[in-house]
């Protein structure tokens, strides 16, 4: 398994925008890649400018080939450059230490 944890501001005139590309991005990464477990995007509580996004995929190759070779994942790159503050998003990637306590695990 394979998890990665996104950060990132968005602009304030674009957060419908944004909403609406995310939503679309990760419901289709649930429903057309089989290797994709898991896809939840958060809102601050504090600064409702900033997203936060916890993906689990069933392996590396299924983030770094198989999602970002999506259709749907270069619709969302265009929404992306338009609607995030240059240089707020960070990325971290990790792996789960007790994968089989994950409830949606293939």
């Amino acid at each position: 398994m394979y998890t990665v944890w996104v950060q990132l501001d968005v602009h304030p005139d674009r957060v419908d925008e944004f909403t609406e590309a995310i939503h679309t991005n990760a419901l289709a990464s649930l429903n057309d890649e089989p290797g994709c477990i898991r896809f939840d995007v958060q809102r601050d509580t504090t600064n409702p400018h900033r997203f936060y996004f916890y993906e689990i995929y069933i392996d590396q190759d299924a983030f770094e080939i198989a999602h970002r070779e999506a259709p749907h994942y270069a619709r969302w790159r265009e929404s992306e450059a338009q609607c995030i503050v240059p240089g707020s998003k960070s990325m971290l990637l990790s792996v789960p230490l007790f994968p089989d306590d994950i409830p949606e695990r293939p």
